[in-house]
């Protein structure tokens, strides 16, 4: 039977990849809470955000189960598909024990749901208390489980062979700080893509729905970074303004005109094909984070070759910005569960951050930077990370993850199509403008009117 609650939420049409756990089918509400041989009580079914990560994921909870003999299921909607997959899986009888959120617009959406975590070892061993998601009576209800960086990841050998060359626009890759100097060696390069044996300067801005989050949600808030700061925005605002889209047009464009595929051609371009554009050293930059080390390294790209640079898009005082930082991956659990399973949840993520196979797999394996206290002995070798340390090391400020107070799904894919009918010649930059001001005014007050 359909969760009431749930009855005005199921979404239909939904594509779900499933990641074989230690065993299927996990129970939520009932009193007959599952137990094995060992005495285990309780059983866990997590709904995996991060595509990248499934078969980590599923590898700990094989690890876990094997230790515990507690059954824990680990299951991962398809790229783009989080929020659709999460409101169907919650509709079901089985439905997950841990699912996630993406910050307080998605805690709103789900805070009926979320269990009270302020009792827990991973709301306690947080190392600033402050980040956890909290209700309207201040119960803890979601907890952050990774902090990431994004930005323009480099090839630090081929920007370097371009410098190499007569007329170079730098002599030090250093010198890279701000829009104008990216855009010089950017175009230096693409013009010299032969002498360099490239196939563009940046990787494909593909609009595939497992790469196009990268321009409508990660570039964006570039836009919203700047516009907020200046006008002290905090919170989710009703309205926002066009005041930096110039900016934002100009990043984009020397994306999509200086790259490995032709604008006319993005849309069926896939984050496989920007992480192979990338991985073989047919491009020298591209924009992602943190997360995606694992899908490059260990192929024609050396570690020590990796770097990151800010994405600068021409604001004033961007020389000082450093690399975007935050989390959008928030643990919540399901207190429609049993209180087995509720607890059996619990165990489980206590594990994961204080085990030696847990705290090995999230910051080795899976390289994601945690917030909790119990990593002191496990941090990543992520290059990307470490270039983050580097920049605030150096007084860089880092700028912040306004991306998780998007009014809606629907907002992000409204900008994604204007700025792939602008790529493709079919819509003009004015129909960007329209989808990210009025769209944000509609779908804000379609949330909150």
């Amino acid at each position: 039977m359909i969760n009431r609650r749930m009855a005005t939420m199921l979404a239909a049409g939904i594509t779900l990849t499933t990641m074989a756990g230690a065993l299927t089918g996990c129970s939520n509400g009932g009193d007959d809470a599952s137990s094995d041989s060992s005495g285990a009580s309780g059983k866990v079914y997590y709904l995996n955000f991060k595509p990248e990560q499934a078969e980590d994921w599923t590898a700990l909870a094989a690890e876990y189960t094997t230790e515990t003999g507690v059954p824990v299921d680990v299951q991962t909607a398809a790229s783009g598909t989080y929020e659709t997959t999460l409101k169907s899986e919650m509709a079901k009888s089985d439905a997950p024990t841990l699912f996630q959120v993406n910050g307080p617009v998605g805690l709103a959406t789900w805070k009926d749901f979320a269990a009270d975590l302020s009792d827990t070892a991973v709301y306690k061993d947080l190392n600033d208390q402050s980040i956890a998601l909290t209700g309207d009576d201040d119960a803890v209800l979601a907890i952050p489980y990774v902090m990431e960086t994004y930005g323009i990841i480099v090839n630090k050998k081929l920007v370097n062979d371009y410098i190499a060359l007569p007329g170079a626009a730098v002599a030090s890759i250093d010198e890279i700080d701000n829009f104008d100097k990216l855009k010089a060696v950017v175009e230096g390069m693409q013009a010299q893509k032969d002498a360099l044996g490239i196939d563009g300067a940046f990787t494909s801005a593909g609009f595939d729905s497992s790469s196009d989050w990268r321009f409508k949600t990660h570039l964006a808030n570039l836009p919203l970074y700047y516009q907020f700061k200046a006008d002290d925005v905090t919170g989710q605002p009703a309205t926002v303004t066009n005041e930096y889209l110039d900016s934002y047009k100009k990043i984009f464009d020397l994306y999509i005109n200086n790259s490995t595929t032709e604008p006319t051609l993005l849309s069926s371009k896939t984050i496989e094909d920007a992480n192979a554009d990338f991985a073989l050293g047919k491009a020298a930059f591209y924009q992602n984070g943190t997360w995606a080390y694992n899908d490059i390294k260990g192929q024609s790209v050396s570690d020590e070759d990796l770097g990151m640079l800010p994405i600068y898009i021409g604001a004033d005082g961007e020389e000082k910005q450093g690399l975007t930082t935050g989390s959008e991956n928030y643990w919540v659990v399901n207190n429609e569960a049993s209180d087995a399973d509720q607890q059996a949840t619990k165990d489980f993520l206590e594990w994961v951050i204080t085990s030696d196979k847990g705290r090995d797999a999230l910051a080795n394996t899976m390289g994601f930077v945690t917030p909790f206290n119990t990593f002191a002995d496990y941090l990543p070798s992520n290059p990307f990370v470490q270039a983050d340390a580097e920049y605030t090391a150096a007084g860089k400020t880092a700028v912040s993850w306004n991306f998780t107070v998007m009014p809606s799904e629907e907002w992000k894919n409204g900008v994604g199509q204007a700025l792939l009918q602008y790529a493709q010649g079919t819509g003009e930059w004015d129909g960007v403008e329209t989808a990210f001001v009025d769209g944000w005014a509609s779908e804000y007050e379609l949330a909150n009117g």
